[in-house]
């Protein structure tokens, strides 16, 4: 139970509720023993006797106890749930800033599915167990040690009859948490994977319209909500018939205990009030002994969410800041990669030592076909992955050196993949720099050739983008991202083919803009347009992980003939169309 233990120890937070609550526990319980002992005084004392007086004040000490024991239990229930969504506030912002600072190699193995059900569901079962779960086992132990010590005070005979029974009932609890446990967890794994599922096919719901493939992703998700269902099922068969033999067993005690005290009652060994009072306390016995098999099935679905929500806790990112790092200050942008090489997730190389130094404000273009490694390349230098051989400097310092953040915070990034979030433009444009004024706002959306089509729209720069930009076109999406890139004032610049989606005559506009505020920047680019070829102060031609070539457009054109057969059949042919629409624009 080790997971479940290290779950309770985020209680020691909230000890000073905790300890109120369980003070608060304790004094229910302890209302609960007493109550039988005033039925007790009523029935032989008051009514018995025919004493007026015993029966009322009796009757009034058992409504103050009642007033008493509904204060009690609000108390006990409202700070319950005040640990246990403190614990679950908690869990949720570790698993969230865990994520956050895992490398990129684990969210690439990873599915996104998987991990929202683990910082959801799973730690919503867990803040079950920390609320009243763990109280209710307690409460039940309590119960159960204070009704016995009274039950053997009154009648020791009575008493080890009735309590024969509580051996056999925690046998099958053990049993019934060891054979459910791997049923519980895979349940949660089932869930997860349909959560991935549905997740998938709403973010991709245009491919599956656009490929009239509904019937065939309902049958898919159909038959993983079946696997769901099924395990569900043999987990509910199991609980259906342990939880009623449980209460079979501890209700075979209270009608054997009725049998033989009644006999002692008319022998007079007993009095009925005793009687009385022992059979409540019985009644409450059972109580705790049936909250067995509930507590059972959380502990053990506990345990399994536990386990998943501190597999991700526990994971290790390969990309850390070393415990010597420093910040980064200032850079001019001089980028080295001395002999790297780096493979994915320990397999085949992608890079094979690659070597290359490019001096500050370098404007350099990565062309290679598709898999030879440029995204690769681009990756290494904000340290997304960490180099397997090798090593990546700048300005002479190497990048494992220095806290990722202070790396990050001076390099621009627009990938190949435009990712904005559901929230408005200005918000979007804003993101890595939120204190940026409304004047360098317009300044980076102009540059970008996105400021006269935002204006455009009726609220301007508070349009919301609906989730992942869905309103805007490609081309709009990527002219947001390289404002949101050029915002920041990087002094490195990474484009990951940025404009892929935009029509020539807008890549125009956007290189016109991106030639001037180049000048002083180390700029990457991955394109597979000639106009950005052609404009590039070098170009590193990539091949099956290895860089084979370096120089201007007509150094290479002249003397790498890979970076000629990829101009004249990849690229040559954009000239034409070029060509054709300079003319049309002249006439």
């Amino acid at each position: 139970m080790k997971a479940i233990l290290r779950v309770l120890s985020y209680m020691r937070s909230f000890w000073l509720s905790e300890v109120v609550a369980y003070l608060c526990m304790l004094g229910i319980n302890g209302i609960r023993l007493l109550v039988p002992q005033i039925i007790r005084r009523i029935v032989d004392q008051g009514i018995d006797a025919h004493r007026l007086d015993v029966l009322s004040t009796s009757v009034f000490l058992l409504l103050g106890t009642t007033a008493a024991l509904g204060i009690l239990r609000f108390g006990e229930s409202y700070l319950t749930e005040k640990v246990s969504q403190g614990i679950a506030y908690v869990m949720r912002n570790q698993v969230y800033r865990k994520l956050q600072r895992l490398s990129f190699s684990y969210h690439d193995r990873a599915q996104g599915g998987q991990l929202l059900s683990r910082a959801t569901s799973d730690v919503e079962r867990l803040r079950r167990i920390t609320g009243r779960g763990i109280l209710r086992i307690v409460d039940a132990t309590v119960l159960l040690i204070g009704t016995a010590v009274v039950l053997f005070r009154m009648q020791p005979l009575l008493a080890g009859l009735s309590l024969a029974v509580v051996p056999f009932v925690l046998i099958v609890v053990r049993r019934y948490m060891v054979r459910m446990h791997p049923l519980w967890h895979g349940r949660q794994d089932r869930i997860a994977v349909l959560t991935s599922r549905l997740e998938q096919n709403l973010l991709g719901m245009s491919v599956v319209r656009g490929f009239a493939q509904e019937s065939a992703e309902i049958r898919r998700f159909d038959a993983e909500n079946a696997k769901v269902y099924e395990i569900s099922m043999k987990l509910a068969r199991a609980g259906a018939f342990t939880m009623p033999f449980i209460v079979l067993l501890a209700s075979a005690g209270t009608v054997l205990i009725l049998w033989l005290g009644g006999r002692m009652v008319i022998a007079g060994v007993l009095t009925l009030g005793e009687l009385i009072a022992f059979n409540s306390y019985l009644l409450q016995l059972i109580n705790p002994i049936r909250r067995l098999g509930f507590i059972a099935t959380l502990l053990g679905e506990s345990r399994a969410s536990a386990e998943r929500v501190f597999e991700i806790l526990d994971a290790k990112s390969e990309v850390e800041d070393a415990p010597d790092a420093v910040e980064l200050g200032p850079i001019k942008g001089a980028v080295t990669f001395d002999h790297v090489s780096f493979s994915y997730f320990g397999r085949h190389k992608v890079l094979d030592d690659v070597s290359f130094h490019v001096e500050p404000g370098e404007v350099v273009a990565l062309l290679g076909p598709t898999g030879s490694g440029k995204s690769t390349i681009i990756n290494l230098i904000p340290r997304f992955y960490e180099v397997t051989e090798g090593a990546i400097y700048i300005d002479g310092i190497d990048i494992r050196t220095v806290t990722l953040e202070s790396l990050r915070r001076q390099i621009g990034i627009v990938l190949q993949e435009t990712v904005l979030f559901g929230s408005t433009i200005r918000e979007n444009l804003t993101f890595g720099r939120p204190d940026a004024t409304q004047e360098e706002i317009e300044r980076a959306a102009k540059a970008a050739a996105a400021h006269d089509f935002i204006m455009n729209f009726p609220q301007g720069y508070d349009t919301p983008v609906g989730e992942r930009g869905v309103t805007l076109s490609g081309g709009q999406r990527q002219r947001i991202a390289i404002a949101r890139a050029l915002l920041l004032d990087p002094r490195i610049l990474i484009l990951d083919d940025a404009t892929s989606s935009v029509d020539t005559e807008t890549e125009q506009e956007i290189q016109a803009a991106l030639a001037n505020l180049m000048k002083g920047r180390t700029s990457f680019i991955i394109a597979q347009r000639v106009s950005t070829v052609r404009n590039a102060d070098r170009i590193l031609i990539i091949d099956r992980g290895r860089l084979v070539a370096q120089g201007t457009h007509e150094e290479l054109i002249r003397e790498s003939g890979i970076y000629a057969d990829i101009y004249y059949r990849q690229l040559r042919s954009e000239e034409r169309p070029q060509e054709a629409s300079l003319l049309r624009r002249k006439a």
